[in-house]
């Protein structure tokens, strides 16, 4: 009778030690993927067919989204640019690693033809820096609960990562992979959109609020961080067959709806967008065991997909 008792009591004791093991087991957080499934329509925005550019290479097409409301200047001189057919035959003229492709015209760097330079048309020649703006309280902001080596806040505006100091009322659109910046000499007024730049490689956010950011790529990201890289200073390409040429540049204003990317970028001020900064904040599951608790904002890609629910995709 004793045995059978401590038998018992020893089954009780043990069941008592693993209980708590498994009821503390942290549940898996969702994906992106998952999250993304479960949103609204609502939470979805179509990019507005002026702020999209189509960017035809060899290798396929890249789209980017203008960013006016920080940059306005900018993106009216890029879309006059456009519709004056500037890019078109210029070329990718420097891949340098873990920093930038830029393109525009061969001839207008330190080793091209002066006299052979494209004009820019009824396109300005310079324009104000537009580097930050005066904080807009009536701009959508989802700000990140985490810190930030280079600005006092950071979050999200209209889809774009972006940056605040609230001492100077100022803000700005930051260097994560994927945004687009306009390049220039050593004038701040020398960047017109003539030439512009896409962030390849880790976050380049030392040149914040240096350079005027025109907007984001947020689709085709491949055919531009993908390139050989060039062997010059700063990764300029030597040699002209090294260069990939522009095949056409137009604004999606300007083609038949047919003809348009059926493109939607999900809202950042939406809960679903919320979720998913949470979800890789603290991210568990069989493979992450222990979650980091905090997110930079350039780790964070604000999803983009077809119209048609059935062919979605995050990037």
């Amino acid at each position: 009778m004793q045995l059978r008792h401590l038998r018992v009591w020893f089954a009780i004791a043990t069941s008592l030690l693993v209980l708590p093991v498994v009821a503390d087991t942290p549940k898996a957080t969702p994906t992106a993927k998952e999250l993304i499934a479960k949103s609204k329509p609502e939470e979805w925005r179509t990019p507005d067919p002026e702020n999209l550019l189509y960017m035809q290479l060899p290798q396929g097409r890249v789209v980017i989204e203008l960013a006016p409301d920080f940059t306005p200047l900018h993106a009216a001189n890029i879309r006059t640019l456009v519709r004056e057919h500037y890019f078109d035959g210029l070329a990718i003229i420097r891949v340098q690693d873990n920093f930038v492709t830029q393109w525009g015209d061969p001839n207008d760097d330190d080793n091209g033809d002066k006299s052979k330079i494209k004009p820019l048309g009824s396109a300005k020649h310079t324009l104000p820096s537009e580097y930050t703006r005066a904080i807009d309280a009536k701009l959508p902001w989802t700000p990140l609960p985490d810190g930030d080596v280079y600005a006092p806040q950071v979050g999200f505006s209209e889809g774009f990562p972006t940056a605040r100091d609230p001492a100077s009322n100022r803000e700005w659109l930051v260097h994560c992979y994927g945004m687009v910046g306009v390049a220039r000499d050593v004038a701040p007024d020398s960047g017109n959109g003539s030439s512009l730049y896409v962030a390849i490689g880790q976050a380049p956010r030392q040149i914040d609020h240096n350079l005027a950011i025109a907007g984001r790529v947020i689709e085709g990201m491949p055919y531009l961080s993908g390139l050989p890289r060039g062997t010059g200073p700063l990764g300029f390409y030597t040699q002209a067959s090294q260069r990939v040429p522009i095949l056409s540049v137009k604004l999606a204003a300007d083609l038949p709806p047919a003809q348009r990317e059926k493109l939607q970028v999900l809202r950042t001020d939406s809960s679903t967008f919320a979720s998913i900064i949470e979800a890789k904040r603290n991210r568990h599951d069989a493979f992450y065991t222990l979650p980091a608790g905090k997110i930079d904002v350039c780790n964070i890609d604000v999803p983009v997909r077809t119209e048609s629910p059935a062919a979605n995709t995050a990037h």
